[in-house]
């Protein structure tokens, strides 16, 4: 009988392969409360804070020109930024 026993460690799972609010967890509501909760408070991910700084930036990021909105929202943010530096404000 070949022996059961293993000299290497298992596998780890991917980071992140599993859903913290997951509804078909078996875990209490409150702790899926919980999850909701942290995830909610843990700010963008890394992608949309480049958004946020760069309307373009997806589309350029991707080889690609930046649509007609994302040129206009890049335009407002830049004239708002400059509009808060005349006030002194940032």
């Amino acid at each position: 009988m070949p022996s059961t026993e293993h000299n290497e460690p298992f596998e780890e799972g991917k980071e992140n392969s599993h859903s913290q609010i997951d509804p078909k967890d078996q875990r209490s509501i409150a702790n899926r409360l919980a999850a909701e909760t942290q995830a909610s408070e843990e700010g963008d991910d890394p992608a949309t804070a480049r958004m946020k700084a760069d309307p373009t930036a997806p589309a350029r990021e991707n080889g690609n020109e930046p649509s007609r909105g994302a040129k206009i929202d890049a335009q407002i943010q830049e004239e708002e930024q400059a509009e808060l530096e005349r006030k002194g404000k940032a």
